[in-house]
């Protein structure tokens, strides 16, 4: 198969042929047709995640296609099918997993991470009963391929962790991926959303997916976005992971407010009021990944607000155009995701 591989951390990632995989199996090879280019994906060339430990790696984790193969454990999917699946996959029998989230499961694996991911015409997906997903017929493979990381981690972030409704006030930090996947959600959900962002093509984009209100960061946002939103807003969410942007999001939000982290940190970097946060009951939440059991109703919402999720679609990419972004992706500014959809 053809795949982006590299070597070494922040080494020339490039096209090369590798071995066809085969299943596991618990497991399923799926062939891909389309995967986004992440931010993570970036994060994990530079070594920054613990989990790639073993070189030659392929990168690769938000993913749609179709079943090649099905190991002998797996029941009720076939060669044929059409699915995507969550960047978290649970073993499906821990204590988190049989609760109903496997996104926190401590056995999880995630393809580009802890195994070769979806760079590639073909993937191991791994604990395949309880991680696919089948992919409704009205989705492509393109905005379906979107769902799996960053549509999927700010609907967790908004719907089930921030648990917005409908008359709220949401912030959203960050106008990339997820942050314009969380205006899109939050204002399907019928909340009034504040993009912020210091891009302003972002902010453009932000709003013509359904934000009210474009912020660029300063030094008197909390201010600002308390005076907009009458008070402070219900929701704050951080796509970026900052520690300025998580003191911002707190001291923005009402009393009663909850501010849901899914941008990543290093540990141990944020000063926290925590006088405020007793003061004011204002929650904070952590929010990683999604279930697989979540993506029905995530593709209903869709379907019933008539949600374009191929707005959020940037370029569609060859697999070598796609290896050469990943290398520049922290220097990206256009706003949007990427998808390589040419293997």
């Amino acid at each position: 198969m053809r795949a982006a591989v590299y070597d070494e951390f922040r080494g020339p990632i490039e096209v090369r042929d590798l071995p066809d995989p085969s299943p596991a199996e618990d497991g399923v090879v799926v062939r891909v047709q389309a995967t986004g280019v992440c931010r993570s994906d970036w994060h994990g060339w530079q070594g920054h995640d613990p989990d790639i430990r073993t070189f030659p790696h392929v990168p690769g984790h938000e993913l749609a296609g179709v079943i090649e193969s099905v190991g002998a454990d797996v029941v009720g999917w076939h060669a044929g099918d059409r699915v995507t699946v969550p960047f978290v996959a649970g073993c499906g029998r821990c204590e988190q997993c049989r609760a109903g989230d496997p996104q926190i499961c401590p056995n999880q694996v995630q393809p580009g991470f802890t195994h070769w991911g979806s760079f590639a015409a073909l993937v191991i997906i791994r604990h395949a009963q309880h991680n696919l997903v089948r992919i409704p017929d009205e989705f492509g493979f393109t905005e379906t391929a979107v769902l799996g990381c960053r549509f999927s981690t700010a609907y967790r972030a908004v719907v089930e962790q921030g648990q917005l409704k409908q008359g709220e006030w949401v912030a959203v930090h960050g106008c990339g991926g997820v942050g314009l996947s969380a205006v899109m959600i939050a204002s399907a959900v019928g909340a009034t959303v504040i993009a912020i962002d210091t891009k302003p093509a972002a902010l453009n984009l932000a709003v013509s997916l359904g934000a009210a209100h474009a912020l660029p960061p300063g030094p008197d946002l909390a201010s600002q976005v308390e005076a907009v939103s009458n008070g402070g807003v219900h929701l704050g969410i951080d796509a970026v992971g900052n520690a300025e942007v998580v003191a911002t999001s707190l001291a923005s939000l009402r009393r009663g407010g909850r501010h849901v982290q899914v941008g990543l940190l290093p540990a141990l970097q944020v000063l926290l009021r925590l006088d405020r946060l007793i003061a004011r009951e204002l929650e904070l939440l952590g929010s990683h990944g999604i279930a697989a059991a979540s993506f029905p109703a995530m593709f209903d919402l869709i379907s019933s607000k008539g949600m374009n999720i191929r707005s959020l679609v940037a370029q569609e990419l060859t697999l070598d155009d796609g290896a050469r972004l990943l290398e520049t992706l922290d220097d990206r500014t256009e706003p949007g995701i990427a998808v390589i959809t040419d293997f």
